[in-house]
């Protein structure tokens, strides 16, 4: 079959460039770490991170163009991979990829509800660490030399970033540029969405609970006038 000859040779493309997939999102992390946290950073240090984040942005266009075309139906993959789409256009996108490697830990393989449970959990936990530390790193880059801006350091930016994604809304850091903004929306967003998930992961967990404790063997019911009987 045409289609399932495609999808193999995806298949075949996706297993060998997996960790290699992995390792540029990784290595355009710490490029781009350096690249805003290091101030008064060496020329050779500029060109380095510039070579880096480059060569890391042509992996991810070549990567998911040979995948796309390999894909039997492209409408479907896209759907299915939008980070990697977002990778091709927004840099801020590329960091995400690492956690996809989380479904290649065995541990996290499973279709049982504490699988699953467990690796909504991590991957939750992940997306959070990775979400506010990339939003910080970017919030910094925009802010730092605006006039009037207050977000001067990363330590600035980061306790800004959880108190706009906790919605605390202290007022003592804000955005004054419009990257800035657009970047609190997007952390305003996430929490929304982060704080959905852990509810329902919450609520579902204990539901499960107490299913497991209704079902258990050798409960017995109270007596209907809630009297215990005499054990001799």
């Amino acid at each position: 079959m045409p289609d399932q000859d495609e999808d193999r040779r995806r298949h075949a493309w996706e297993r060998v460039t997996g960790y290699p997939a992995l390792a540029a999102s990784f290595l355009f992390l710490i490029a781009y770490s350096v690249g805003i946290l290091w101030v008064g950073q060496p020329p050779e240090v500029t060109v380095t991170v510039a070579v880096v984040l480059i060569t890391v942005w042509a992996f991810y266009v070549i990567d998911f163009t040979v995948r796309l075309a390999l894909s039997a139906h492209k409408g479907r993959f896209v759907r299915h991979h939008p980070i990697a789409l977002l990778s091709v256009f927004l840099p801020l996108a590329r960091p995400f990829l690492l956690l996809t490697g989380l479904a290649r830990i065995r541990a996290f393989r499973g279709n049982t509800p504490s699988h699953l449970r467990r690796r909504v959990v991590v991957f939750a936990a992940a997306f959070i660490v990775t979400f506010i530390y990339v939003i910080s790193l970017a919030e910094l880059h925009v802010e730092r030399y605006a006039p009037g801006s207050n977000i001067k350091t990363f330590g600035d930016a980061v306790w800004w970033a959880c108190v706009t994604m906790a919605t605390v809304g202290y007022g003592d850091y804000y955005p004054v540029t419009a990257e800035g903004r657009i970047l609190a929306v997007i952390l305003m967003m996430g929490g929304v969405a982060i704080v959905g998930t852990a509810s329902a992961t919450i609520v579902n967990y204990l539901n499960e609970r107490t299913q497991h404790l209704r079902r258990r063997p050798g409960d017995q019911a109270d007596p209907p006038d809630g009297s215990d009987r005499d054990r001799g």
